[in-house]
């Protein structure tokens, strides 16, 4: 486990550095520059379906760590943009069953997001898009009459897919607020997964995950200057 939050900083340390140290050489005049990113508090939630038919409960997820980002932005003038990026992303699912079980069941998957920006970039402004995101590492609670009877986490798992396609969209105000809604759509749970002649997942036929994300931003000066091949348009506000 030590091991586990050890690799784990150190990933979320190299996005923050490098979002830290590309904002701090950016040029106010170029129509390309980096921004943090990354989706800042969350609240998941999990849609589920069991090969019955029957829908297990799913208890909302809240979580604020680690998720971080940094963006790649190309404003090609003040009211349309394009970004991509890398995010590391903590998604997961709590799932309460009809005999008293209780799992909690989460993944970190390392995200590239590529969308589109419209509106005011310098005010207000929403963005839609997808992500590719790969599942790395994996962590699982169980628990029985509400004590936990099991943990365990694996890097690379087959318990969940591994890829993890989503659809996001979202909107930002000048101030740094700003809110975004993301639907994966590919199942959690890999429920062809086996273990010692079993298949503890072959029971969900369906675990799609989505969430509200809080304080995702793409910051900016107040003041830019647009470049474009024939003019310069300043603006200032």
């Amino acid at each position: 486990m030590k091991t586990f939050i050890q690799r784990l900083q150190l990933v979320a340390l190299s996005i923050f550095l490098t979002t830290t140290l590309t904002l701090a050489q950016r040029d106010s005049t170029s129509n390309f520059y980096l921004s943090g990113g990354g989706n800042g508090i969350m609240l998941s939630l999990a849609q589920l379906k069991t090969v019955t038919g029957n829908t297990p409960n799913a208890i909302p997820r809240f979580t604020m760590f680690f998720n971080v980002g940094t963006n790649a932005n190309y404003d090609i003038n003040r009211h349309f943009g394009l970004f991509s990026g890398l995010n590391l992303t903590n998604i997961g699912m709590i799932t309460e069953f009809d005999n008293n079980v209780k799992l909690k069941q989460r993944v970190y998957a390392v995200g590239i997001p590529v969308g589109i920006k419209v509106g005011d970039l310098e005010n207000f402004y929403i963005y839609a898009g997808g992500e590719a995101a790969f599942a790395i590492n994996y962590k699982e609670k169980r628990f029985e009459n509400n004590e936990k009877v099991g943990k365990f986490n694996e890097w690379f798992s087959e318990r969940s897919n591994a890829f993890m396609p989503s659809v996001f969209a979202g909107f930002q105000t000048k101030n740094g607020f700003g809110l975004k809604l993301q639907y994966y759509l590919n199942n959690f749970l890999n429920q062809s997964f086996t273990k010692d002649g079993n298949k503890p997942y072959a029971n969900i036929a369906e675990s799609k995950l989505f969430f509200v994300s809080l304080g995702y931003s793409f910051k900016q000066k107040t003041s830019r200057t647009y470049r474009s091949k024939k003019r310069k348009i300043s603006i200032t506000i």
